[in-house]
Parts: structure tokens; C-alpha cells; sequence
């Protein structure tokens, strides 16, 4: 859809805070794959100095694009990675974005297009055979706008030991557990063409639910604990995206899955309040990666718990040791 095509375009446009000169640079190629119909057009960011032999690997951001963008959005996006860089938000990563077209970041049901197993398995392998990035979990980043932020929670949810954070934003999800229970408020703008081509036609019930990042937090919890979460929607986007973001933060938060949630006050899904959302992403970014012990370990905090503590045993109420990967619901 054209109109999609223009909204990313009004995304990218002020993504950065300021328009200035890159420190880093950008490289542009093209990454071959059974998977897709290739080549893939990528685009790698590099930090400013990136040492290729340094002995600390530098952090991996996977970016995912919107509907109708591609990787040559990856210049507004590095921009306000850089800013965040030289803000000390994030420490300096290496970040790629692959051009997706408006896959969803699936894998077809037909099999015809398989962009969930080229971003784990191609993307990820070639990455790390070509830049001095992490070969583990720890360090392995996803993250993504709109389409983008629900490719990155679907591709984290399905494979939480490949990935130690996702940041979604304003990530197109529904409200819904089942594909019946999908309005349409919240699927106007996904024609059913294109969701056919994707999830079958008919659209197969059980492998949408197998793919969707509600349904999946549900059904499996457990397998997200120690998956670093940030989910965020602006409360006046005009897809409503901000319901399903908040459908399922309640999901997360009844099943005591930590992680972080932002409603944006007065936040659309374009314009000015993209930027310093982002930053926020990669400052959530930064905190996994050098988690503030303070926090939750800091004297101030330890001496607060122990009155606190007191005044629960005093109550009758059962004291119990803080987990810091899952929310404090007793």
C-alpha cells in the first residue's frame, strides 16, 4: 500500500534528533538465502572506530523496518543510534536491517517465504561471520517499528534463546488470543489478500496463533523469563496499535513476566515523538546490557526492603525474596 509506504517514510524523516554527518558509516550489500527470494538488501551500521579485532565483541541490534520500508531506512535510524551512542544510552553497536517488503517477518504458511529463518539462522550466521559482533545470546539485540515491532516480538518470543532483549515499538499486534476474536478496528488497515498470502487461505486459525506474540505469552510464559521485554505504543496512534500493545502488557504482567511498558501521552505513530521513543528503546537496551544493581541492591533500597519486610511479617503477611526476572505479583 502506498499510504504505509508514506507513513514509514514520515517515520524515518524524524527518527534523527538532529540531521548531521554520521561519525559511523553505513555499508549497504546483499546477504544470499534459499529462505527468501534473494539476494537480501541489508544495511550494517559501524560505529565510529569500530575495530574489527577488538577483544570485546560490540553489541548486535537487529532492526526491523516498518510496512513499506526497507533497508535504506537504516540512515535515520543510525542516526538516532548514534545520538544515543554518544548520549552514553547504549554502549557503540553494530546494527543491521534487513529489507523485508511486508512479509510480517513470517514464515509463509505455503512455505514460499521463510523471513523468520532467514533473520535467525541466515542474517544472524552471517553477521557474526562478518563483524566482530556477540556468537551467543548475550549481547544479541532485536528490535523494530509497527510491522517491525511485531516481526521483533514474534521472532523474540519464538526464540528467547537467541536474543537477550526485544524493544517493540508501537508494534502491530491485535487484542486477541484468536484470529475469530480479531475486529475490525484492529485489522482496517491489513487487506485479505495480504493476510492470505501469509497465514493461508483461509486464514489457518492455529498458525496465527502460533505466531502471535499474545497467544505465545500465554500459552508458554516460562519460556520468556530472562528474556529482556520493552514494549511501548503513543496512546493516540491512529492504526490503535496501543491496544494491542496494552493487551499484551496485561498478559506479561498476569503471568509475572517482567518487563518494561510505556504508554506514550499523546504519541502518534509518526511524527516528532519517534526520536526520543527510540532513545528510550536503546536506553532499555543500554540497561540490559550494564543492568543498574542499585536499583534493587543499593543500601538505601536493601535497608527500605528490611522495614518494609518488617512491617509485612508484623502483618501476617509472608515475605518473599525479590526475583529480578519476573514482576513482583504475590
Amino acid at each position: 500500500m502506498k499510504l504505509l509506504a508514506g507513513l514509514f517514510a514520515a517515520i524515518v524523516a524524524v527518527l534523527a534528533p538532529a540531521a548531521q554527518a554520521l561519525e559511523g558509516k553505513i555499508v549497504n550489500l546483499k546477504v544470499e538465502s534459499s529462505h527468501v527470494a534473494g539476494p537480501v538488501d541489508v544495511a550494517v551500521y559501524l560505529p565510529a572506530g569500530y575495530d574489527a579485532k577488538r577483544a570485546a565483541a560490540y553489541p548486535l541490534i537487529i532492526q526491523l523496518h516498518g510496512g513499506g520500508g526497507n533497508s535504506g531506512n537504516m540512515t535515520g535510524m543510525a542516526e538516532t543510534l548514534e545520538a544515543g551512542i554518544k548520549a552514553g544510552l547504549v554502549p557503540a553497536s553494530v546494527s543491521v536491517m534487513p529489507s523485508a517488503g511486508r512479509s510480517f517477518y513470517m514464515d509463509y504458511r505455503d512455505g514460499s517465504q521463510k523471513w523468520e529463518t532467514f533473520i535467525v539462522t541466515d542474517l544472524l550466521a552471517w553477521m557474526r561471520a562478518n563483524y566482530n559482533v556477540p556468537k551467543t545470546r548475550e549481547g544479541t539485540l532485536i528490535t523494530g517499528i509497527s510491522m517491525g515491532g511485531m516481526g521483533s516480538l514474534r521472532i523474540a518470543f519464538k526464540h528467547p534463546g537467541t536474543f537477550q532483549a526485544v524493544a517493540s515499538m508501537e508494534p502491530g499486534i491485535e487484542p486477541a488470543l484468536a484470529f475469530k476474536d480479531v475486529n475490525l478496528r484492529d485489522r482496517f488497515w491489513r487487506d485479505d489478500a495480504l493476510l492470505q498470502s501469509i497465514y493461508g487461505k483461509p486464514v489457518d486459525e492455529a498458525f496465527w496463533a502460533a505466531n502471535n506474540p499474545a497467544t505465545i505469552a500465554n500459552t508458554n510464559p516460562e519460556s520468556l523469563v530472562g528474556l529482556g521485554i520493552y514494549l511501548e505504543a503513543g496512546d493516540q496512534d491512529m492504526f490503535f496499535l496501543h491496544h494491542g500493545t496494552e493487551f499484551l502488557h496485561r498478559i506479561l504482567f498476569d503471568k509475572g513476566i517482567s518487563h518494561e511498558y510505556r504508554l506514550v501521552k499523546g504519541a502518534e505513530h509518526v511524527g516528532p515523538s519517534i526520536a526520543p521513543r527510540f532513545l528510550d528503546a536503546l536506553a532499555f537496551f543500554g540497561r540490559i546490557l550494564s543492568p543498574p544493581t542499585s536499583w534493587t541492591e543499593g543500601p538505601a533500597v536493601k535497608q527500605a526492603r528490611q522495614r518494609v519486610d518488617n512491617f509485612k511479617r508484623a502483618a501476617g503477611y509472608p515475605v518473599k525474596e525479590p526475583d529480578g526476572q519476573r514482576l513482583r505479583v504475590e
